[in-house]
This record gives C-alpha cells, structure tokens and sequence, in this order.
C-alpha cells in the first residue's frame, strides 16, 4: 500500500464524520487504463482495458458554487485534485525497449477544474450526471501517452506534462438507497479521468489518455 492511498481514506472517512451541509465534497476514485478512445468509451462501443496495465488512485475537493442553477436540479462545483498513476514492470517488454521518455515510475497529476452536475431522481434515489472540464499537470510523461504517440508517429512524437482534462460520472446517493441517514449525500458510481490536447490544440498533442474508474464521494 502507498502512502497517498493511506492519506485518501484517512481524508475521505474524516469528511464523513463532519456535519452535512452540503458545500464541500471529496472524492475517492480507482481504476485503469483503456485503451478505447473517449468516443468509444461515451458509447459503450467495445470498451477495452489497455495492453499494458496502468492503474490510477485519485482524490478530488470540491467547494459547491451555485445549487440549481437556473432554478433547474443543476449544480455547479469548483473542485481540484491529486492523483497517482503506477504502471506494471514495462522493461519486460522488447517492443517497448529504448522509447524516449518512458517510464514505468509513479507519477503525480494536478487537476483543476468546473463541474456540473445534473441531479434526478430514478427508483427513489438521487442521481447525478457530472461534466468537468478544466486542466491537468502531470510531473512526468504517462506512460501511455507516450506509448500511443509513439505508435502513431514514431518519427515526431508530441505529449505534453499539461493538457486538457475532462471528468465524466454517474452516480448515486448510497444513503437513500439503503434507507440510511448518515450516508444521505454519500455517492457511489463511475468516472471517466480523460486527458487529451483536443487534437492538437495543446502542445500540438493529438492524443490522450482515459482511465475508467469506480468512485466515492462524500457531500458535506
């Protein structure tokens, strides 16, 4: 176990004794690498983990902005995040053997980022439909951006330590689906972390990454 996964359930299991108030959240994610692109994966359109196995363990806060935002069940949210991405022993791999930049090291991302979230209700239970977009820093290269752009044009390769981020879920409150008070406001469900340099737009990056996870998080 690594020390950021400890400081996550310490953080997340602190934010659940505190008073609901419904303000602040954090979010605790982990999941891994598909090798689908972000269309495939909005469309369940074969959807496949990557050939390599890179996983990622994330934590998000949020600070609530406006509630119902044009008197409709949309909520707005300023939130920011950490994370650490691991990869599996790449050297054991010959194709992948002298690529420029490569590391199978773990590596921190930076996240900053608006997110929406459209609150129904379906089977008397409280679900959200989240969109985030904001910005993502990485202190390395990760490993399947790199492997992709690589791929795709090994004679000029572009990946960058800052791009685009999107932050994609559906959820749903476990509290009122089990009829528990203390856990009203408690969500479980699916997040999309997706990177990209909206096809060249950033740094001239054409690519990106998705990692698909299973999240949760807490209002306060």
């Amino acid at each position: 176990m690594n020390r950021l996964f400890f400081i996550t359930v310490i953080l997340f299991f602190y934010g659940l004794t505190l008073n609901a108030e419904d303000k602040f959240s954090f979010r605790f994610a982990y999941g891994q690498e598909s090798d689908s692109d972000l269309g495939e994966i909005l469309s369940f359109q074969d959807p496949t983990a990557h050939k390599y196995s890179f996983h990622v363990i994330s934590l998000d806060a949020g600070y609530l902005l406006v509630k119902d935002t044009f008197d409709i069940p949309l909520d707005i949210y300023l939130k920011g995040g950490i994370a650490q991405f691991n990869s599996e022993d790449l050297s054991k791999y010959s194709e992948l053997a002298g690529m420029k930049d490569l590391t199978d090291n773990d590596i921190y991302e930076f996240t900053f980022y608006i997110k929406l979230y459209y609150n129904f209700d379906f089977w008397d239970n409280r679900v959200r439909l989240g969109f985030g977009e904001g910005g993502s820093y990485v202190n390395d290269y990760l490993a399947p951006e790199v492997i992709e752009e690589n791929s795709d044009d090994p004679d000029d390769p572009k990946y960058s330590k800052y791009l685009n981020y999107l932050d994609i879920s559906l959820d749903f409150d476990l509290g009122r689906l089990f009829g528990y008070k203390p856990l009203f406001n408690t969500y479980l469900g699916y997040t999309l972390k997706h990177r990209s340099g909206i096809f060249g737009l950033i740094n001239g990056v054409s690519g990106g990454s998705n990692y698909n996870t299973i999240s949760i998080e807490r209002n306060f």
